[in-house]
């Protein structure tokens, strides 16, 4: 049997790891009137079977990625392969976010690999502030309207993806072409963190300090701090729109 359509007012939102929730996403959601029902994956909690029941899907990022499928330390991402790719056929509301968006490149039938620059080959990390460009215009995107032509918003993966057969190309950035995606008309890949506060980018900075200190240095901590203070509060009305257009986009 197929799974139905979209129903209820319930988004489950699958989270892979204990800092990397909805965060304003959330936030987005019930101006709308939905409630989230987060499942905590990395917390043991199953990944549904089914999209019964389900108004959308959110799939948020984590440090593994789509070559950790498989691996015993991450059960959950190959049962999240298979939800996916129900959602892909039956065209179901579906966002992911940075890992997300990978996961769903990938269910799609699109090739997830690192993000390599130059000649040889380096991987490019995208961590901390930057600019996103979108490459579509609002008249053919609704879910770009109320947005600049260029937004500055933050990076934090290592992983790109090509676009899955039948994509539109939504958005890019000058070192990693492929950063948001609408498949069908209520799927939707978003490479960056629209939905980050200054706490998150402060608890990520924390708990992912490593991985910051080899995509930017030993001072790249300091410089995301200055780049928050920068540019989040510009950003968050903008980053918002945006939030709040995908919600309408796919529970609309």
């Amino acid at each position: 049997m197929s799974d139905p359509k979209p129903s209820g007012s319930r988004v489950a939102v699958l989270q892979h790891a204990p800092h990397e929730g909805p965060a304003r996403l959330a936030l987005a959601f019930e101006r709308d009137g939905f409630e989230l029902d987060v499942l905590r994956l990395d917390l043991g909690v199953p990944v549904p079977r089914s999209l019964e029941g389900m108004r959308a899907l959110v799939v948020l990022g984590g440090s593994m990625g789509v070559a950790d499928v498989g691996d015993a330390k991450y059960p959950f991402l190959a049962d999240e392969v298979p939800l996916l790719q129900k959602a892909v056929a039956a065209g179901f509301p579906t966002l992911g976010v940075c890992l997300g968006a990978q996961l769903l490149a990938h269910a799609a039938g699109a090739h997830v690999y690192p993000n390599e620059l130059g000649d040889p080959p380096f991987v490019l990390r995208e961590v901390g502030w930057g600019a996103v460009h979108f490459v579509r215009s609002p008249a053919d995107e609704p879910v770009l309207e109320g947005l600049d032509p260029a937004e500055m918003v933050v990076h934090w993966h290592g992983d790109t993806f090509d676009l899955p057969p039948g994509a539109t190309l939504l958005a890019s950035t000058l070192q990693c072409e492929n950063q948001m995606f609408r498949l069908g008309k209520r799927l939707f890949g978003v490479q960056f963190h629209p939905e980050l506060d200054a706490a998150d980018i402060a608890t990520w900075v924390e708990e992912d300090a490593a991985y910051v200190r080899a995509a930017l240095g030993p001072t790249g901590a300091a410089r995301i701090a200055a780049d928050t203070a920068r540019y989040l509060e510009r950003q968050k009305p903008h980053g918002d729109r945006l939030l709040d257009n995908l919600v309408r986009a796919l529970v609309g």
